[in-house]
């Protein structure tokens, strides 16, 4: 874990603004600020570039679920393996505005910049860059622009983009441009591609042309460009319509190719008269619809852009953030560096999920191409508990996406010998694209973690129609491919065991009763056999046609409880923990205290097949069964497991930080819950991982909002049945949080001495405080009074040194060492997960 303070930023350049981020100073790491002021809404999302398209690290324009594919060749293939990649495409780019002034253009990293600000506001969802520059003949300009991409119109994006000269007249040019990035890339950019080096965290490259020209138009200040891709064959229309508002004499011209549009204003400019450009932007993608009927839809789009005057379309979308923030905000008074963060990490969850619409929340969002644009488990898990509780409808629309992909997990899990479905680890259209299949394949557990999600999100909405109207088949599919894929052995144990499987930790793979996914598989087939008896007890109508979709007999029911009832759960009682395998313990320690820091992460130094042979972890695996599975573990074993494992977690991964908080603050760690949420909240912010240029971890932000209110906050959700005993840090007076459980909205004040719940909206919620239950109702702010925080541990957890020695039951002793060789190979193709 890396150790921060509480405020790791440069607060001369980033100034603290607890409801936005500014920066007051340009430097060069530009793939980080490109990443924190990017802007989206969960189907379009634009890099922080600047407006001019120059001096970039990463230009983007991403399109959630828009891909290429190609053919995964692997040095030797064997049945089975993953055969198609996918990589999200780089859009073409609308948001180029080139300037020149007196024909010298404005390149910000090399101007003589006298004022400059920018300013990502989470209230108005808008960008805002305000600069004040000095041209080479010693005139004074200003520049202000304003990006936004709509809420409230999945499609629009807007650009605000003003010149004033402010001491002389002036000949100024403006070149708004639609520029396909994907195939012509960009010249200025030329050298330093050529230098650049592989990064296994990035996107897969192409070769070949992407984007295949198949549409273009102009009419008067309209821009329409149409591509089909050259293996996926999706489509893409992208469009831009300009208007220009000044006093100043000025002319215009057009330019449009296959992959370059240009919208040209030249304006004899005026001392003090400014000069605005309104760009309307829309983007509209498909499967396989025409380009053409993409273009007419983007000129719809356009069309309604026009009818309605800007700054309508400005504060629609403060309109919808308002309503946003009603819903999500998490309050920290007295703590205005944490409430920045946390707000910048919630507002990165609307950029990421909020117009969805039938797609996945990608690893990166669409605020860059990390990881390749694909989806992980990462969403269930980490995003969902947010979406369930603050925005149902975006969480049914999530799992009504991976209910679409049912066919093609039938389809794999058919291909890999098993009844029922498996859905892919990492993927974009469903098929299964990670090509190494013991860290990703293996992963079955993701079954399981689409229905906790799935049940988490019903029985916080009583959205339970949800089943009856087709979400059941996730259920029953599952459930059939635990009972397949597990098994009875036959020296009458009488347990139900599930081999050759890898769990979260990406560290330890293809094992034998892995605890989670032991754990969670049984909470997967318990579900099942629930949902399904409701289902025929309360609407038969729904369960016969379930019954006609899927083909489920009745003594399928019968056979997933019994394997849920038996199911394997490791546990040694000479140390009192649960094995994260069969095997685990039997391993050396992997001597993580004289590790160097130029080691890590471990799998940039190490083979993996190095690393397998120790007890080692990448992320939580045993701990997230412990907060997904609480009411399954007794408080004693939480402490004991969360002590052995925290030993031996690299924090390699950004998964893990919030998990470890959570149940650090649960069994009392306070001061380690504390230093694992700020490596988690800063993780992007401040670059802890070093490659917040590929994009925001959404994940991790979900994770923030999930370290708050499951965290400190206390609440537990297990069997819909919502639980809360508190944790706040010491230093921490009050917390506040929203929650809407079944319509009703319901507000969480947590101190030191007590908790209140106050129903803001709606009528009932019931809750449970130190065992006592509690009706909310509206009206009626209902106050509890709290004994304390919970356990306080002052004592250090153990480290790897102090589990070296120990004995396991045979007598063996425990060692830890480090491989004495390792080798930097940085450059090499390995898989970089979240």
């Amino acid at each position: 874990m890396t150790v921060i303070t509480e405020d790791p930023l440069d607060r001369n350049r980033f100034p603290l603004d607890e409801w936005a981020f500014v920066e007051a100073e340009h430097a060069e790491d530009h793939g980080v600020t490109e990443t924190i002021f990017a802007v989206g809404n969960g189907y379009l999302g634009l890099r922080g570039n600047f407006d001019e398209g120059r001096g970039s690290h990463a230009d983007g324009t991403f399109i959630n679920g828009f891909h290429e594919t190609w053919p995964i060749r692997h040095a030797e293939e064997a049945f089975g393996f993953a055969s198609v990649g996918q990589t999200i495409v780089n859009a073409p780019d609308a948001k180029v505005v080139r300037l020149y002034v007196d024909d010298e253009p404005f390149v910000l990293s090399e101007a003589d910049i006298l004022k400059y600000t920018r300013r990502l506001d989470f209230r108005d969802g808008v960008l805002v860059r305000d600069i004040e520059w000095r041209t080479p003949s010693g005139k004074l300009v200003r520049l202000t622009s304003r990006r936004l991409v709509s809420f409230t119109d999945r499609h629009l994006a807007v650009i605000d983009y003003e010149v004033t000269v402010l001491d002389a007249d002036a000949s100024i040019l403006i070149s708004s441009q639609i520029l396909n990035r994907q195939d012509l890339g960009d010249e200025y950019h030329a050298g330093m591609r050529a230098a650049a080096t592989f990064d296994p965290r990035k996107a897969e490259s192409f070769t070949a042309r992407v984007l295949q020209p198949s549409y273009k138009k102009v009419q008067g200040t309209r821009y329409v460009l149409g591509y089909r891709t050259s293996n996926s064959g999706m489509t893409i229309a992208v469009g831009a319509e300009h208007t220009l508002d000044t006093e100043n004499e000025w002319s215009q011209s057009t330019q449009i190719d296959d992959d370059l549009a240009k919208h040209v204003y030249r304006v004899k400019a005026k001392a003090g008269k400014p000069i605005r450009m309104i760009k309307a932007i829309t983007y509209h993608s498909s499967r396989g619809v025409p380009p053409r009927e993409l273009a007419d839809r983007c000129d719809r789009t356009l069309d309604r852009a026009a009818e309605t005057p800007v700054e309508e379309i400005f504060q629609a979308q403060r309109d919808w953030l308002d309503d946003f923030w009603v819903r999500s905000d998490v309050e920290l008074p007295g703590h205005p560096i944490l409430q920045q963060a946390v707000r910048w990490n919630i507002f990165q969850l609307a950029q990421a999920s909020a117009r969805t619409d039938g797609q996945g929340v990608a690893a990166k969002g669409v605020s860059g191409s990390g990881y390749g644009g694909h989806y992980f488990w990462d969403t269930e898990i980490y995003v969902m508990p947010f979406l369930s509780y603050t925005a149902p409808n975006v969480a049914r629309n999530v799992l009504r996406f991976r209910e679409g992909m049912l066919p093609a997990a039938r389809d794999r899990a058919s291909e890999l010998n098993q009844r029922g479905a498996l859905f892919p680890w990492r993927t974009i259209n469903g098929l299964e694209s990670s090509a190494y299949y013991a860290a990703g394949t293996a992963q079955y557990h993701i079954d399981a973690d689409i229905v906790h999600a799935l049940m988490q999100y019903v029985a916080a909405t009583g959205d339970e129609d949800f089943f009856a109207r087709g979400a059941v088949d996730i259920l029953v599919e599952t459930a059939r491919l635990w009972a397949d894929l597990g098994f009875w052995r036959s020296n009458g144990d009488q347990k139900f065991h599930i081999d050759g499987v890898t769990g979260p930790d990406e560290y330890t793979t293809v094992v034998d009763d892995n605890l989670y996914t032991n754990v969670m598989a049984r909470a997967n087939l318990w579900s099942a056999v629930r949902i399904c008896e409701e289902l025929m007890a309360n609407d038969p109508v729904a369960y016969e046609r379930m019954v006609t979709r899927v083909g489920l007999q009745e003594h399928e029911i019968r056979g997933w409880r019994a394997a849920a009832d038996a199911m394997e759960i490791p546990f040694d009682p000479h140390r009192g923990i649960h094995p994260q395998d069969a095997q685990f313990l039997d391993k050396e320690l992997w001597d993580l205290d004289s590790t160097p820091a130029s080691k890590r992460p471990l799998l940039l130094h190490y083979h993996p097949l190095v690393i397998y042979r120790f007890q080692v972890l990448k992320q939580a695996d045993v701990v997230l069964a412990l907060f997904l599975q609480g009411d399954e573990f007794t408080p004693a074993e939480k402490r004991r497991n969360f002590e052995y494992y925290d030993a031996l977690t690299t924090g390699d991964s950004t998964l893990s930080a919030v998990v470890q908080s959570i149940i650090a603050a649960e069994v009392g760690h306070y001061k380690l819950a504390h230093s694992y949420f700020l490596s988690a909240l800063f993780v992007d912010l401040a670059d802890l991982h070093h490659n917040t240029s590929d994009g925001v971890h959404v994940a991790s932000t979900g994770g923030i909002w999930s370290a708050m209110v499951f965290g400190f906050g206390g609440m537990r959700d297990h069997s819909g049945r919502l639980t809360f005993n508190p944790r706040l840090p010491a230093d921490w007076e009050r917390l506040t949080y929203k929650m809407t459980v079944k319509g009703s909205r319901m507000r969480v004040d947590v101190t030191q001495s007590d908790i209140t719940f106050t129903i803001e909206e709606g009528t009932q919620v019931t809750v449970h405080v130190v065992h006592e239950k509690i009706e909310v109702v509206a009206g009626s702010p209902v106050t509890v009074a709290l004994p304390n925080q919970g356990p306080r541990i002052e004592t250090a957890p153990p480290t790897t040194s102090d589990l070296r020695g120990m004995l396991r039951p045979d007598g063996s002793v425990v060692t830890a060492s480090i491989p004495t060789i390792s080798v930097d190979r940085s450059d090499i193709d390995i898989d970089v997960t979240t």
